[in-house]
């Protein structure tokens, strides 16, 4: 793995960027356009990680100075332990430590992990502290150490007397100075081993390289069996940045919600708002385990739909992996005991979309369609997750689902993540939409599982039946619009009126993704799913156009199954195609059927035009991927 970060030889910008001055209606302020990359004055630093085995880790930090003079770099490779000690639980309290050997070696000792050694090259300064808050600093009150946790901080950068003339503590660090000349590099050699024995002369020689060499020239096989044929160099750089970006994501989360809301034994009590406030009805969560996050270091933190995504390219290069990470969502201490899938750790209520069962479907085909055991055993946990969503988000009982926010910002001219500005449900046809979805991913799903067990037939019929009702039912209701050729939400006021919100955006093209065919093959195979699949198409003829068409292809007959069916094709498409028909020119209010997305008004019990929608940010990109792993770039020359 490569971990690359453009590190500014000026101060870093952090007030600028805050008081910039620049309105809403102006680009984002970027940190290139604060200068402090001008002249190329900054600091490519590369990180790469290699492993002689599974408790042996080389690591090569070389720095070059981009800027035009030569500067001055201070490299600390840190090593710590996490605090659990001064939490005050049960047979918790035991403190690791740290000590330096007097040389360029850092020694630890831990209680479950046993002994660690940190060699560096020499020329490292140890310089240690202890992993304990700050307590004077922050409270005024004494803390468990003279020497907290910014010690060494303050020690480097103020010469404050922070750190610990003894060389022990919890936190330890080599540190390093170097004088680099304008456009040249210099290399630093960092080895961590499991065992209390300092590693001789060669740990950080000859062998060390053979090492890097041998997993590079390993690396690069593997990716390339990755990668299909044809392939341009750049678009496989492209795939194994990608690929090694996924994987670089992985990080251990801890949160135990009941111990957040009571506080540690050891520690003042929260406040009282605390029991009622942020995820108090998610006592039961208690996440310790390493999941892959979106980014470890700006968004470290798992969101329930996000990870959904991450299962499928996780797939291709750890698809045991990828597996129990869908597997841990759905566990117990993860999900709610009504069936919600966690949302994320500010919110754990909130609701993400249902694709967790199209996720699932991936994996199991990129994985070789193997692995039964695994999609039977998420399946049973998405039916009850599926049954959250029917009695909890369908508020009117008429098929047409609820949900707010569902992972889409901006999205329409109601903020959805607030009540509602009138008394009324908010009938949402992305809801509806990824319901529909929902109900065909779990019908592929018993399909598959049918082969295996016959009851899975029965299930199997029971979302194909339901699929039919919610797809029937997105007609019904109004939440596709013939003139317009389009879904909308329509927002049900407690009078009785049914208000189209006729704003062109994602939740009417979502639609579009609940659709699937049934080959004869499978109904062949399936006969009591066949009949009653005939029976239903036979007798209900209101849900023919979502469930009844067919199609032959390489001389095999299919039947589509698809909430936006060809009559909605030909509506939608051509009003799809361009950006105009989404963004007319006339602005809003002026428009019935579609406002420019910076600016969405609507009208509701006489209350006036209301905007709720923001101009699209422009987020810079802050991660990105070398040859060998992921990255961290804070360039944009290399983002």
């Amino acid at each position: 793995m490569t971990w690359r970060y453009h590190y500014p030889q000026r101060p870093f910008p952090y007030a600028e960027l805050v008081h910039h001055g620049r309105g809403p209606a102006e680009p984002e302020y970027e940190l290139v356009d604060t200068g402090v990359f001008a002249e190329d004055r900054y600091w490519a630093v590369t990180v790469d990680y290699a492993k002689a085995d599974p408790t042996d880790l080389c690591v090569r930090i070389t720095v070059e100075n981009r800027g035009p003079e030569a500067a001055t770099l201070h490299v600390l490779p840190t090593l710590w332990f996490r605090n659990t000690w001064a939490w005050g639980l049960p047979g918790q309290d035991a403190m690791p430590r740290i000590s330096a050997d007097g040389g360029g070696t850092l020694v630890a000792e831990h209680a479950e992990l046993g002994g660690l050694v940190l060699t560096g090259e020499p020329g490292g300064v140890p310089v240690l502290c202890d992993n304990e808050t700050n307590t004077e600093r922050l409270w005024g009150t004494p803390g468990r150490s003279r020497y907290p946790k910014d010690g060494i901080n303050d020690h480097v950068v103020r010469g404050a007397p922070t750190v610990n003339p003894e060389r022990t503590g919890t936190k330890a660090a080599l540190w390093y100075r170097l004088d680099v000349p304008a456009g040249a590099t210099s290399v630093l050699r960092v080895r961590l081993s499991a065992g209390s024995t300092v590693p001789g002369d060669m740990a950080l020689g000859g062998a060390f390289d053979e090492v890097m060499t041998a997993r590079k020239v390993e690396a690069d096989a593997y990716y390339a069996a990755l990668t299909p044929a044809p392939t341009t160099d750049d678009e496989a750089l492209v795939l194994r940045r990608a690929l090694a970006g996924m994987l670089w994501g992985k990080q251990f989360f801890h949160y135990d919600v009941a111990r957040w809301l009571d506080g540690d034994p050891a520690g003042p009590p929260p406040p009282a708002s605390r029991r009622d406030g942020r995820n108090a009805g998610w006592r039961h969560l208690n996440n310790a385990d390493v999941v892959s996050m979106p980014d470890p270091w700006d968004y470290p933190w798992y969101a329930a739909w996000d990870l959904a995504f991450h299962y499928v390219p996780l797939a291709y290069v750890d698809p045991r992996f990828a597996k129990d990470q869908l597997v841990l969502l759905l566990r117990e201490w993860y999900s709610h005991p009504g069936g919600q899938l966690p949302a994320y750790e500010w919110a754990f209520g909130d609701v993400n979309p249902p694709v967790h069962a199209w996720a699932a479907l991936r994996v199991f085909a990129i994985d070789g369609r193997r692995d039964v055991d695994f999609l039977a055993r998420v399946f049973h946990k998405l039916l009850i997750n599926f049954t959250w969503w029917v009695n909890r988000k369908d508020s009117q009982d008429d098929n047409v689902f609820e949900g707010g926010f569902l992972g889409l910002d901006n999205i329409g001219p109601i903020d959805r993540s607030a009540a509602l500005p009138v008394a009324g449900v908010l009938e949402q046809s992305d809801g509806t939409a990824w319901m529909a979805m929902y109900c065909l991913n779990l019908l592929e799903i018993a399909l598959v599982l049918a082969r295996h067990d016959p009851a899975y037939e029965d299930v199997a019929t029971k979302f194909f039946e339901h699929f039919a009702l919610i797809a029937t039912a997105a007609y019904d209701k109004g939440l596709w619009n013939d003139d317009d050729g389009f879904f909308y939400d329509v927002l049900s006021t407690a009078d009785g009126r049914r208000l189209p919100m006729r704003v062109r955006s994602m939740v009417g093209l979502l639609p579009l993704c609940a659709t699937t065919t049934l080959g004869t093959e499978t109904l062949q195979r399936l006969p009591r799913f066949a009949e009653r699949y005939r029976w239903f198409v036979a007798n209900r003829p209101e849900a023919r156009a979502v469930v009844g068409q067919t199609h032959v292809r390489d001389g095999a007959e299919g039947r589509l199954l698809s909430i936006s069916g060809p009559p909605s094709w030909s509506g939608s498409s051509p009003r799809c195609s361009t950006r105009r028909s989404s963004c007319p020119r006339t602005g809003c209010g002026r428009s019935p059927v579609a406002t420019p997305p910076s600016r969405s008004c609507s009208r509701w019990a006489g209350r006036g035009p209301r905007s709720t929608t923001s101009p699209p940010s422009r987020r810079p990109v802050c991660s990105a991927a070398t040859p060998t792993g992921a990255a961290r770039c804070g360039s944009p020359s290399t983002s």
